[in-house]
């Protein structure tokens, strides 16, 4: 008799290709699994695989009432965020709730996590490699200016150092961090999975080639030891669980190799690109189903490196339910 799995998607509203792997991992794993979305409107393309449930803003105070609800009603045992403001609401729902998992860590590291401030001198005192800071950085060099809360690339801005002096005294300092902005760069993606017993099960770097809205677009598996040693360190160090994406850059040198890799930030949750290294053959949606299923994981190596997707943009239609 196949087990039936009800998964709820927090913010799933673009990830349709994520919803169908859910359900093809879950088949092979003898899982019939259905899949909810919780979001601001129906109309979302997502709609073409879950069952949408219109909810409240991530900020509403009646968020966690309206979520128990939901989860109670449509008998929900997995719960996975897919944007920012969703990890730390379902890290804390699932650790308040008996029988209903989140594949991920615990809601003061994805409250910290969020921050881009306190992630930087987290990282910073535990010596991991980040860029510098705009005090440190070299006379005459850009800098950039992250929002402390962003997501989606939003709100970054280039600055030069006059502009970042002017800036530093301004009261809308606090909501930013400003790092030393280095180019030309590879930025490189990886997508992790850690299992509930702390196996580093896969550590998948992908290089990002275009992004578009702060989402990649255009992106492929390359194999580096230095940056899959050092997200497997940063991984076991930070005790992160479930699916993880570590953001990474490397300076490009005249001739053509690149420099260390620094860490830019990390979101406890699965990637808009994560569907390049289940390509490449590291099925995280199978990881995720199969631990929530108590079953034991071990090291996935037989990925692929140079597998690429490009990402496109189709409709879904919504038709009025009268005609004129």
């Amino acid at each position: 008799m196949r087990q039936a799995v009800n998964i709820l998607m927090l913010g799933g509203a673009k990830r349709v290709s994520v919803a169908r792997m859910l359900k093809a991992s879950g088949k092979q794993l003898g899982m019939d699994v259905e899949l909810f979305s919780y979001e601001l409107s129906r109309e979302v393309p997502v709609s073409e695989e879950a069952t949408i449930i219109v909810g409240r803003r991530w900020s509403d105070p009646d968020v966690m009432d309206d979520l128990h609800k939901v989860v109670s009603e449509n008998r929900i045992d997995i719960i996975l965020p897919f944007v920012d403001p969703a990890i730390g609401i379902a890290a804390e729902f699932c650790n308040a709730e008996n029988g209903c998992w989140t594949p991920m860590s615990d809601p003061a590291m994805a409250r910290m996590l969020f921050d881009k401030a306190e992630a930087d001198s987290m990282f910073r005192s535990l010596g991991f490699p980040v860029p510098a800071t705009a005090e440190e950085a070299p006379s005459g060099s850009l800098i950039i200016a992250k929002p402390r809360n962003g997501s989606a690339s939003k709100g970054l801005k280039v600055i030069s150092a006059e502009e970042y002096n002017g800036m530093k005294t301004s009261p809308d300092c606090a909501a930013y961090i400003f790092q030393q902005y280095i180019e030309p760069r590879l930025e490189v993606t990886v997508d992790c999975y850690v299992a509930t017993d702390n196996t580093v099960v896969c550590t998948v770097p992908r290089k990002r080639l275009a992004v578009a809205g702060g989402e990649v677009t255009d992106t492929e598996t390359i194999s580096d030891s230095r940056i899959q040693n050092l997200s497997a360190e940063i991984l076991t160090r930070l005790g992160l669980k479930g699916a993880i994406t570590l953001q990474f850059l490397c300076q490009k040198h005249p001739d053509g190799s690149t420099g260390d890799p620094m860490l830019m930030e990390i979101n406890p949750r699965l990637g808009g690109g994560v569907v390049c290294s289940v390509h490449a053959g590291a099925d995280i949606p199978g990881f995720i189903l199969a631990d929530w299923a108590g079953k034991k994981l071990s090291e996935c190596r037989r990925w692929r490196q140079g597998v690429r997707i490009c990402r496109y943009m189709q409709e879904v239609v919504f038709t009025p339910q009268t005609q004129i």
